[in-house]
């Protein structure tokens, strides 16, 4: 057996020991609801899940706790004691499940990784502390204290300022004039945008994307550094590296978007047949 078949059975017992590991996990409110530890000798549901899976006290109240909070919500209860995820997605998404939002989040949890998991549920809380939720890339957070003016900057606005000068339109000038130079490059790029071979953006695409977005995931309320463009504009559709339909996103906000683009496919197939 080579280093590398070696590596690839280990790689595949590891992955069934989870699985089984979370279908094991989703039994234990059932086993807890029948007393069935007590029928067997074990003295506890703890030493239950102990013996018989190598699972500590924590993640068995864990489990147990997590069935009670989901008796409301149906579809996620299904999810653990299915096994079909782990509980750590599960405990991740608790704080903002209801029953209204539990079937879009048992599709997240489902199709995202635990990191984007994170940062959802950081989304929704922010969303749920700041009004009513808005889609993924109308999302705002820019304060003005965020700010990091140079002492240069500060200094020359000052000037202006102290000469009877409102710095304020003098700013929004500059910005305004900004987007429009901005907005003609990104109209010119589009008028001339031959039918795309590859899913690789071309270079003067990325350069008018970045020119405008920054280094940043373009969701406003992440401060994360931008790792993907993202094709708001489904790219196998339209075919096209559009820079109107083009935004720098982090890692797991880019993994959320795909997940939500997958959504409105699935959607719109069923609404055809």
């Amino acid at each position: 057996m080579t280093d590398e078949e070696l590596y690839e059975k280990a790689r595949l017992y590891g992955r069934n020991a989870l699985l089984w590991r979370q279908k094991f996990i989703g039994l234990l409110p059932e086993v807890e609801r029948r007393r069935l530890y007590e029928k067997k000798g074990f003295g506890s549901v703890f030493e239950f899940a102990f013996k018989l899976a190598g699972l500590s006290e924590q993640q068995v109240r864990t489990a147990l706790n997590l069935e009670k909070r989901f008796l409301d919500k149906p579809v996620l209860k299904a999810l653990l004691e299915n096994g079909e995820v782990s509980v750590n997605k599960l405990v991740r998404i608790q704080s903002i499940a209801t029953s209204q939002n539990e079937e879009e989040l048992a599709e997240a949890v489902q199709a995202l990784p635990q990191s984007a998991i994170e940062t959802l549920v950081r989304d929704e809380k922010s969303l749920g502390m700041n009004g009513p939720r808005k889609p993924l890339f109308e999302l705002k957070s820019l304060r003005a204290q965020d700010l990091k003016l140079s002492e240069e900057v500060t200094e020359k606005l000052l000037e202006l300022q102290g000469k009877g000068i409102n710095v304020n339109e003098v700013l929004l000038e500059l910005l305004k004039r900004r987007e429009e130079e901005i907005a003609e490059e990104k109209e010119a790029i589009s008028e001339g945008l031959p039918i795309a071979r590859s899913r690789h953006v071309p270079v003067r695409v990325q350069r008018v994307v970045w020119k405008e977005h920054g280094t940043k995931c373009s969701i406003q309320t992440c401060h994360r550094l931008a790792e993907q463009l993202h094709h708001t504009q489904t790219f196998a559709l339209s075919k096209r590296h559009d820079p109107h339909y083009l935004a720098p996103l982090c890692e797991d906000h880019h993994a959320i978007a795909h997940a939500i683009n997958v959504k409105v496919q699935e959607r719109r197939q069923q609404s055809i047949h």
